[in-house]
């Protein structure tokens, strides 16, 4: 399998104000490779660098997609990558990696599937094979308003009373994970995707509730930001001696890829555990989703697409 794939856009439709939807084919004589639920694509940037975008399966597809269907929420406070997907236009070409999973889907186990904002896309997929084999599942789905939610009506004709939909400027319908997730039955799994302030209240409640962590399964939907704060900070790979300078709004990720150092990483949002690394001295400061209370307590490990350091520099095993 190739890690590189050429695609041409061949439709593009206005979701919401902000929200568009891309459908990718291969050029001609190229097959895109079948995807699972809960997989990703990286989009190449002018710059070089890449976003990941959530693979769409709908329903009315019956698992065989012609093409590959991303959505993109155009993000004014963003890096660029959304605007550049949204100044684009049907024929303009993308390359593409191959699919990507880091939220895989178990549909042999019912499910709880709990969706905000764009984080619905992977739970389309998710939604479409549950239903295909029959499994016992329900879709949540919350948002601000009605407005500004994708894929109401495809979701409400698909899925039908397994869809909720959780609007914040209704009281009657707005989200209540406390509701949902301390009432999962036995035996389900718990997928959750959204932004970062739902993921972490999510993970606090189904915690609390007793479920064990293979029942607990997400993936957060933003890039962490820099903090008002942030300071410069050394970081010295321990296989060269060499030292590099992680400056305020850059990751360490970034700086050692622009230096040209092979090193492994995907989603940039400290939520896939490909770029955790050893870490031999230095005092990390956590700002990933992944790991467990004790695992940042020890200071062993850590997420460097989008962790900091607390000391003046950090020894890593790289």
């Amino acid at each position: 399998m190739t890690d590189h794939y050429h695609t041409e856009i061949v439709e593009i439709s206005d979701l919401t104000e902000r929200i568009k939807q891309f459908r990718l084919a291969a050029k001609p004589g190229i097959s895109l490779p079948n995807f699972a639920p809960g997989s990703h694509i990286r989009v190449a940037m002018p710059d070089g660098d890449h976003r990941c975008y959530s693979l769409i399966d709908l329903p009315s597809e019956n698992g065989t997609p012609d093409g590959y269907r991303i959505a993109v929420q155009v993000e004014p406070d963003g890096q660029g990558g959304s605007k550049y997907m949204h100044g684009l236009a049907i024929g303009d070409s993308l390359g593409i990696s191959p699919p990507k999973n880091d939220f895989p889907l178990d549909d042999t186990a019912p499910a709880i599937l709990i969706a905000g904002g764009i984080g619905v896309t992977p739970m389309i997929s998710m939604a479409t094979r549950l239903l295909a084999r029959g499994q016992e599942f329900e879709f949540h789905y919350a948002g601000r308003s009605a407005g500004v939610m994708a894929y109401i009506d495809t979701l409400r004709a698909a899925f039908g009373a397994r869809l909720a939909l959780h609007f914040d400027d209704d009281p009657d319908t707005a989200l209540n994970l406390a509701q949902i997730v301390q009432g999962i039955p036995d035996q389900h799994h718990l997928y959750f995707c959204g932004p970062p302030g739902m993921l972490e209240a999510t993970k606090f409640i189904a915690s609390a509730a007793g479920l064990s962590s293979d029942r607990i399964h997400f993936e957060v939907f933003a890039t962490p930001k820099a903090q008002e704060g942030d300071q410069p900070f050394e970081v010295e790979l321990s296989s060269t001696g060499q030292v590099f300078t992680i400056p305020p709004g850059k990751t360490i990720v970034e700086v050692l890829d622009e230096a040209g150092i092979d090193i492994m990483f995907d989603c940039q949002r400290g939520d896939c555990g490909i770029c955790q690394t050893d870490v031999i001295s230095g005092t990390p400061d956590h700002r990933d989703v992944i790991l467990s209370d004790d695992e940042r307590a020890s200071g062993e490990v850590m997420q460097i697409c989008v962790s900091r350091a607390k000391s003046p520099r950090l020894v890593l095993d790289i």
